[in-house]
């Protein structure tokens, strides 16, 4: 029920971004009597549809991707195929990332074209179960086609931009001529406003989806293994190795790419203060008992469900207590 109702979220957020766009489009061409928005419309469809078939080659290439066949990784393999069988879905293309933050992430245009890649760094912190957890989040994005729904929506602010960038500057230079072209200025600059604001709004309903998708294939993973004490654990440690990890650059790198991380890099420190509450016996780890009662007792400050607006990622602590909800 609990994933029914993540579902049923991310398809009204899909229908209520391109109903707005589509309001807007209709505004301005009723107002200015032009098609111009709809060329927009159609070039931030393409430039989606470029970055959509060239994406997976940027994503292996900005996170150092090797894939691995399954005499060199026969373990990750086995755990991988099992999942996919479990899910529902083919069997996705596996791969080791190099980089030095521990990390999983999926990627790919479709479910037959699916990858899933975790780093060294992962392997070697996790114990089987909570790498199988992890493996099972990723495959989760798979089989919800929630890649492909970010890709579509990130075309709504994108047409929204183009059309206050376009409408912005023709309303600077109408107005500089004086007279009729000052007024005919005004209306120009007023659906600039417009579309600013929309961009704005729109941009959060992205990030929104964004952080829906992460809590959805939460649910899938804990479906798929029963073990959601182990995705927590993983999720504690995965955090604690970022905000550990060196150097700097590194991790600066990988800020443009911060969607493809299981949990939120850039964020690490501020995180693993608030989930070390959650390790009662401080060995490291998150175990049953102690996700009972952290979902129980902890609480999210008004301060960082405000952040939480602006970020790609659930807060950590409300992703953890929810998965207190599925033991």
């Amino acid at each position: 029920m609990r994933t029914a109702w993540l579902k049923i979220r991310m398809g009204l957020c899909v229908l209520l971004l391109f109903a707005v766009i589509y309001a807007l489009l209709i505004v301005i061409a009723t107002f200015t009597g032009a098609g111009t928005p709809i060329i927009y419309a159609l070039l931030a469809f393409v430039v989606v549809g470029i970055q959509f078939f060239i994406g997976p080659k940027i994503v292996e290439r900005s996170m150092r991707v090797r894939y691995v066949l399954e005499r060199e990784q026969p373990e990750l393999h086995r755990m991988v195929t099992e999942l996919a069988m479990k899910a529902g879905i083919p069997k996705p293309r596996v791969g080791i990332s190099e980089i030095p933050i521990p990390n999983a992430f999926a990627f790919g245009t479709s479910k037959k074209k699916a990858r899933v890649c975790v780093t060294r760094r992962l392997m070697e912190m996790l114990k089987r179960d909570e790498l199988e957890a992890v493996i099972g989040h990723e495959l989760s994005h798979i089989k919800n086609r929630d890649m492909v729904v970010i890709t579509a929506l990130s075309v709504i602010p994108m047409i929204c931009y183009f059309i206050y960038f376009s409408f912005f500057w023709s309303g600077i230079f109408g107005g500089m001529g004086g007279g009729r072209n000052r007024e005919g200025a005004l209306p120009m600059m007023a659906i600039a406003l417009i579309a600013f604001i929309v961009y704005f709004i729109s941009n959060l309903i992205v990030l929104y989806v964004s952080r829906i998708r992460e809590y959805y294939a939460d649910a899938g993973s804990a479906e798929l293994t029963r073990k959601p004490h182990e995705l927590a654990s993983a999720l504690y440690k995965m955090i604690y190795g970022s905000a550990r990890a060196k150097p700097e650059k590194v991790k600066k790198e990988m800020e443009s790419m911060r969607a493809f991380f299981a949990a939120d890099p850039v964020t690490a420190r501020n995180d693993l203060k608030d989930l070390r509450a959650a390790d009662l016996n401080k060995d490291g780890k998150i175990d049953e008992y102690e996700l009972r009662a952290f979902a129980e007792s902890a609480k999210v400050s008004r301060a960082d469900r405000m952040m939480e607006f602006f970020s790609t990622h659930p807060n950590p602590v409300s992703r953890v207590k929810r998965l207190g909800a599925y033991l």
